[in-house]
């Protein structure tokens, strides 16, 4: 049994080696000749939108999905007539533009920060004036790891910004004091099971991830119910097929949804060792439409990612219960390179272990 990915990155790679004792194989379509899948599985290089390329790359597939969010919509609705597509295109759709993705949370009763629209560049003062300061400014399609977002605080930042605004849609979003960003992972199956892993608490510097604990400290169950609600509304309203990834920020005792991801996430890289099933495992049962695994954790978690350099392997190998991903990209400032799973029986243990690891740049 073949299933087709569309990209070529590390999601990809780790869905593969989660797939591979499964009896599964796998084809990839990258439009990246140095996309990191190329020495574990087939590949198709060429762009989403090549039909040509697409034609060949379902041929004799059981099932496409994707590991990449950005996909235009146009390839997997172009698939969908050929091949099943989990998530299927209408989800990737909602999950696209940030526009779209809060009014669906704020259609199914899911609370958010406030937000306006900026349709165009001359809408984005009167926007400002309504909203106030401070504020987080954001491209409506196509950011991330902090690309296309602006701090707005004071009104040389927002002069600042004026002189820089994309021609593009943007979202104007109310800045939240948020006590701490956390997210959860959910999975729901072809047959309607569903399944959450324990939310996890994200650490982001200059709006790259680089570090999550799994589970978060001090998780209150009512807050772990209260995602897993939000994430049910999500699951159930799109008929999603595999794992979806909601980002929040904690405030006064509540959760705002801020964005959603449909695929596997790097906040969950902490299941391949510190979970009973790893998403990337459940993500492949879900679209197979097999039972789920177990989502509990095996302990406590910490997931460091690796950006811009690698360490020496022997100088994070030698602390106990450490586990080592590089990813085969060419390092490069602000590339995710690999990262490093901790493991420990308790929160104690585990920052001890933390401590011990060489000054990986999260802690900068």
């Amino acid at each position: 049994m073949t299933l087709g990915i569309l990209g070529g990155g590390q999601l990809g790679y780790m869905l593969a080696l989660a797939g591979y004792p499964l009896g599964l194989h796998f084809r990839f379509l990258d439009p990246s000749p140095e996309a990191p899948v190329g020495r574990i599985a087939q590949r198709v290089t060429a762009d989403y939108t090549d039909h040509a390329a697409l034609e060949k790359f379902a041929n004799g597939l059981e099932l496409v999905t994707y590991e990449f969010e950005n996909v235009p919509v146009e390839a997997a609705e172009f698939l969908a007539h050929r091949v099943p597509v989990y998530p299927s295109p209408a989800a990737l759709e909602a999950a696209q533009d940030r526009i779209a993705e809060k009014t669906l949370f704020r259609n199914l009763n899911i609370r958010t920060t406030e937000f306006l629209p900026v349709a165009r560049p001359s809408d984005f003062d009167a926007a400002v004036k309504q909203l106030g300061l401070p504020a987080v400014l954001k491209t409506s399609r196509m950011g991330y790891d902090g690309k296309g977002q602006w701090i707005l605080r004071t009104a040389e930042d927002v002069a600042k910004a004026n002189s820089e605004l994309p021609k593009v849609a943007l979202i104007l979003e109310r800045f939240v004091p948020f006590r701490r960003e956390l997210s959860v992972l959910a999975v729901r199956s072809r047959n309607g099971e569903t399944a959450f892993y324990p939310l996890v608490e994200n650490h982001h510097r200059s709006g790259i991830l680089r570090l999550s604990l799994a589970p978060a400290p001090s998780l209150e169950l009512p807050i772990q119910r209260a995602a897993e609600e939000v994430a049910r509304r999500v699951l159930e309203s799109l008929k999603y097929v595999g794992v979806l990834a909601i980002e929040f920020f904690e405030h006064d005792g509540r959760l705002l949804a801020n964005e959603m991801a449909p695929r596997v996430h790097n906040s969950g890289h902490w299941t391949i060792e510190g979970a009973v099933t790893s998403q990337f495992e459940n993500h492949l049962r879900a679209v197979l439409g097999l039972p789920l695994g177990s989502t509990g954790a095996a302990g406590h978690c910490a997931m460091i990612n690796l950006i811009g350099d690698l360490p020496e392997p022997s100088e994070v190998l030698s602390v106990s219960d450490t586990h080592l991903h590089f990813y085969g990209k060419v390092p490069r400032p602000g590339r995710k390179l690999g990262h490093v799973t901790v493991r420990a029986a308790s929160p104690e243990h585990l920052a001890l272990r933390l401590s011990e690891l060489p000054a990986f740049s999260y802690r900068a």
